[in-house]
């Protein structure tokens, strides 16, 4: 490395991890983070959660306390923008005005909440979930004046449902407009997807499903509801849109990197650019399991992506890739999910009890090509000692009978 070290642009999870992995294995060069938020790197997970329900103070979000970035030598500069970079200077020039010189480059630029073309969505009383400032303003929507309140999730996908089991958990009148049939569906399938929707049900979240939202009612100039593509309405206090996320390209594109849905790196997280990588939510990963890139938005892929692109930067031994993991909380409902999901399409649904008792394990096993008979994805509800069984199933990517994965782990072994 030479004098101008490593410079990190974004300031989120998988910017700290690589920070510390470079401190961790030797880098004693400068290095630099460059964050727009206002605040070091926190955990997001926590923001549809905990953090949002109240029971999670600030510590629940920190990566590092900040005394650690200070006693590594971490320049971190919050508030600060990534305007441009330019590869021929080797340079980051910033909205504050400096420019920042580089040896080696980390874009974790992260993604942003997908924003749709909704009449109303602007006003006062939306809201998204994606930083800390807007899981205070929704705490604060959830808690302020008379109670209870009413609240309209517009998606039913993992943050939306992870809200409206806050929201509800809170006391609030909850109401789920989702696209599908079924919430989850998308991402589990509709077995595994209707143990959830029961759960909420149970608990008194309301769901209006296969419905579109056409447009957000006001009234004094205030979200005041949402009107379906039904005709329906739907009165609310607060409405969150909850539709997904898209990674943040345009530093990227504006350096001419190779961009298809995120930054394309291969397996070592370097771009086309040999002084660039990319890891977190922005960087679609060759993944040598799939044979091809595939991006994902979870904070365990944030956590190993930050390492490897540490790694690769210093030119140390890559380990294997991490099997892609993520996790979520909703009322006593605890899940688990290791695997591929686009491996699952065509895979057969194996299951280890019964949804309907809130406790259950699933396996997607493939059926045909050179992964039959192999687990390509695995999760559990409830299941708590089944952790260390499905990841070796996963990453083991070995042939199992059927019967032993549905009798249990003696068998599977």
């Amino acid at each position: 490395m030479q004098d101008h070290g490593v410079v990190i642009v974004g300031a989120g999870l998988a910017a700290a991890t690589a920070a510390e992995t470079l401190r961790s294995e030797g880098f004693d060069g400068p290095l630099t983070m460059i964050g727009s938020e206002e605040h070091l790197p926190y955990l997001r997970p926590p923001l549809s959660k905990g953090y949002l329900a109240g029971s999670d103070g600030e510590d629940a979000l920190v990566v590092q306390p900040p005394a650690w970035y200070e006693e590594h030598a971490v320049e971190v500069r919050t508030g600060v923008t990534a305007l441009r970079i330019d590869r021929e200077r080797q340079v980051v020039e910033c909205s504050d005005g400096r420019s920042v010189p580089y040896d080696r480059l980390l874009i974790a630029t992260g993604a942003s909440s997908r924003q749709i073309p909704l009449p109303g969505a602007d006003l006062p009383g939306v809201f998204l979930l994606r930083t800390v400032e807007e899981s205070r303003r929704l705490q604060a929507a959830l808690t302020d004046g008379p109670t209870p309140k009413r609240l309209v999730l517009i998606g039913s996908g993992w943050i939306g449902m992870e809200v409206a089991a806050t929201a509800r958990t809170r006391g609030a009148d909850v109401t789920v407009v989702g696209i599908e049939s079924v919430p989850l569906s998308a991402a589990i399938g509709p077995e595994l997807g209707s143990l959830f929707l029961r759960r909420h049900q149970q608990a008194g979240v309301r769901f209006e499903l296969e419905q579109t939202t056409s447009r957000i009612l006001a009234v004094d100039g205030r979200a005041a509801g949402v009107e379906l593509g039904s005709g329906v309405r739907i009165d609310a206090d607060a409405v969150v849109i909850a539709v997904g996320v898209v990674p943040n390209v345009d530093l990227a594109m504006q350096a001419g990197l190779e961009v298809a849905n995120g930054v394309v790196v291969d397996g070592g997280l370097r771009t086309s650019d040999p002084r660039i990588w990319a890891a977190g939510d922005v960087a679609n990963a060759f993944r040598a399991v799939l044979g091809e890139p595939q991006r994902f938005e979870h904070w365990a892929n944030a956590i190993a992506t930050g390492r490897r692109a540490a790694r690769s930067m210093l030119g140390l031994p890559l380990d294997d890739e991490e099997t892609p993991y993520f996790y979520t909380d909703q009322f006593d409902l605890g899940m688990e999910y290791w695997g591929y999901p686009s491996l699952t399409a065509d895979a057969r649904l194996v299951l280890r009890g019964d949804p309907a008792s809130g406790a259950v394990v699933a396996f997607w096993v493939a059926q045909s090509g050179e992964r039959a008979g192999t687990v390509v994805a695995a999760m559990h509800v409830n299941v708590w000692d089944a952790q260390a069984e499905l990841e070796q199933l996963v990453t083991s990517r070995r042939p199992v009978e059927l019967a032993a994965l549905i009798e249990g782990p003696e068998r599977a072994a």
